[in-house]
């Protein structure tokens, strides 16, 4: 499964959880400890927030371990707010269009997951995504998908409510079918001020997921960066991490009926 990392905060240089760490997300992409795979070899990705309302983005399909650009960007961009990505393909090409993370109209999102049986089940899951923002679809994956739907759902004003109620659907169409019917969300969205962290699944246990804070800021990641394991926290499952400028992150039940 993938790898990613998200950080809330004072501004930094992205270098500080994406490339330097003993066991950076770079690390991760060669060497996962927490993964079905090992390896998430399929494509890289950054988004970061800066003085626009939309992410600024850099896409991949190199891994990342042998992208020598990702270095020098890692170094030299600074954000209060960004994601990177590094991917393990599930039924869907390598391509930049199917590298994480996704956005549309300042929000972002990323990815570890997948939902069981996606080349049958894939039209009843687009169909998910309302007609105006259907346009926006670029890519083939099941994450990119999730991410239009939950949009559309009304993530702008309630982000979690909209989660919950594609969670809902996508249930009902996993019900439906006669295959595998399971759902790993293990995903992060946000609007460019707060980060929503979901760590879900249905009929499978969930990806992990690990948060870290300090007086910078709150760093999110599928598995802790360093050897301090006691500083790091698991996300439990059937959760949302909600990381907010001001306040401590904090988690509360996810648990769509």
């Amino acid at each position: 499964m993938c790898r990613w990392i998200a950080y809330r905060g004072l501004e930094i240089p992205l270098e500080h959880y994406v490339t330097e760490p003993q066991h950076s997300l770079i690390s991760q992409s060669l060497n996962a400890l927490e993964a079905t795979a090992s390896i998430n070899g399929d494509g890289f990705g950054l988004g970061w927030y800066g003085e626009y309302k939309e992410p600024g983005l850099y896409h991949e399909v190199r891994p990342a371990w042998s992208d020598q650009n990702l270095r020098h960007l890692c170094r030299h961009i600074r954000s209060h707010l960004f994601f990177a990505h590094a991917r393990a393909a599930t039924a869907t090409p390598v391509s930049h269009l199917n590298c994480h993370p996704f956005t549309y109209d300042g929000w972002m999102f990323m990815h570890n997951g997948f939902i069981g049986n996606w080349g049958r089940l894939r039209r009843a899951v687009e169909d998910l995504i309302p007609d105006d923002l259907y346009h926006a679809r670029t890519g083939t994956t099941d994450s990119e998908a999730i991410f239009l739907a939950i949009l559309g759902a009304g993530a702008a004003a309630d982000p979690v409510g909209a989660a919950e109620q594609i969670m809902i659907r996508l249930k009902g169409i996993l019900g439906e079918s006669d295959a595998d019917n399971q759902l790993r969300f293990t995903a992060a969205l946000t609007d460019g001020r707060t980060i929503y962290a979901f760590r879900y699944a249905v009929n499978d246990s969930a990806n992990t997921l690990y948060y870290r804070s300090n007086r910078d800021g709150t760093v999110i990641a599928s598995e802790p960066l360093d050897g301090d394991r006691d500083l790091w926290t698991s996300v439990p499952e059937n959760h949302v991490l909600i990381a907010d400028q001001g306040s401590l992150p904090a988690t509360f039940p996810f648990s769509p009926a």
